[in-house]
C-alpha cells in the first residue's frame, strides 16, 4: 500500500473525528496528500476533494473508517485495480476491518515500513451490481420467493423460501452464516446458495465453483422480490425476472497487519454469535473477583 496519496471512505454517520486528525497529521509529516471524493467532502473537509469517479485512479489506498459496510462500500470501489485498502473499525462486530482506532497510528508507521500482507478478495457480479458479501432476493410481499436455479445452461432445482442468498467467501459469515450457510475459507473459490426458511425445493446450502455461472429465474407464483446487494435494496424484480451471477475472483485486495491475529479473532467473533446471550450479559459470566481486577 502507497503512501504517496491516501484515499479515505468514511461512514456516513458515525463520529470518525479522531482517527481524521491521525491520518491528516500523519501526513503532513510523510508528505503524502489526504483525498476525498467530491459525495463525501463534508465530512471530511480538511482534504483534498476529486471527483467520485476519478477517486480509485488517483489514490495509491484507501484507508476505510467505519464498519464492514463502509469498508465493503470502499471494495466496490477499486474493483478490478490494485489500489488496496485498510478498514479501520469504527463500528460493532467488524469481520473485515482490522485496526482499533487506537492502533491507527501504529498501523500507519507499519504501512510505512511495507510490514503487511495483502489479501486478495473475490466478488458477485450481475454485470450491473458487484457484491462482495452477497446478492439476496428477498419476499417484498405476502407469499414466498419461488425461484428457478440455472447453473452453467444446465436446470439445478427450484426454491420455494422467504430469501435466497448467494454469497462470497467473505460473505459466508453474514447473511449465509445466519441462514444456517456454511462458512467459507476466503481462500476458496467458490460462492454459495443458501436458502432461508425453505418450504419447498432444494432446501439445502449448494456450494458452487468459481467458474459457474447461475441464473435465477422468478417463477410465476412467486411472491414480489427484491435485490439487496451487501445489504442494500437495489432493485425489484419484476414478474418472470432473471438475475445472473458469476464469481469474479481477486476482484480487490485488503490490508493485512497481522493475518493471524485477524483470524483468531474472527473465529472468536463467530463463536460469540451463536451464545444466547448479548455481550452485556456476558459480563455476568466472568467471576466478580475478576471483574474488578480487570477494572
Amino acid at each position: 500500500m502507497g503512501i504517496g496519496n491516501i484515499g479515505l471512505v468514511v461512514h456516513p454517520s458515525k463520529p470518525v473525528d479522531s482517527s481524521v486528525r491521525t491520518i491528516l497529521d500523519f501526513a503532513a509529516g510523510h508528505r503524502c496528500r489526504v483525498l476525498v471524493r467530491k459525495s463525501q467532502a463534508a465530512r471530511v473537509p480538511e482534504a483534498e476533494t476529486v471527483p467520485d469517479e476519478e477517486f480509485a485512479g488517483q489514490v495509491d489506498g484507501i484507508l476505510s473508517l467505519g464498519g464492514d459496510g463502509t469498508m465493503l462500500g470502499a471494495l466496490r470501489l477499486v474493483v478490478g485495480t490494485s489500489v488496496p485498502v485498510l478498514g479501520v473499525n469504527h463500528g460493532n462486530l467488524g469481520f473485515l476491518v482490522e485496526v482499533q482506532p487506537h492502533q491507527l497510528e501504529m498501523a500507519l508507521e507499519q504501512l510505512v515500513r511495507e510490514d503487511f500482507t495483502v489479501e486478495p478478495h473475490s466478488c458477485l457480479t450481475t454485470g450491473e451490481h458487484t457484491a462482495f458479501n452477497d446478492l439476496v432476493l428477498t419476499r417484498l410481499g405476502r407469499g414466498a420467493v419461488s425461484v428457478d436455479l440455472t447453473v452453467n445452461g444446465q436446470q439445478f432445482g427450484y426454491y420455494r423460501c422467504d430469501a435466497l442468498v448467494v454469497a462470497t467467501p467473505t460473505g459466508s459469515t453474514a447473511y449465509n452464516y445466519a441462514a444456517g450457510g456454511p462458512v467459507v475459507s476466503p481462500s476458496a473459490p467458490a460462492l454459495v446458495v443458501t436458502p432461508v426458511a425453505p418450504m419447498a425445493g432444494v432446501s439445502r446450502p449448494v456450494v458452487l465453483g468459481p467458474s459457474d455461472e447461475i441464473r435465477l429465474h422468478l417463477a410465476p407464483d412467486s411472491a414480489p422480490v427484491g435485490l439487496e446487494v451487501d445489504g442494500t435494496e437495489a432493485e425489484h424484480l419484476a414478474p418472470d425476472g432473471v438475475v445472473t451471477a458469476r464469481l469474479l475472483l481477486d476482484a480487490a485486495k485488503v490490508v493485512r497487519l497481522s493475518a493471524g491475529t485477524h483470524a483468531s479473532r474472527s473465529r472468536v467473533k463467530l463463536s460469540l454469535l451463536d451464545l444466547p446471550l448479548r455481550p452485556d450479559q456476558l459480563l455476568d459470566l466472568v467471576p466478580e473477583h475478576v471483574r474488578k481486577r480487570l477494572g
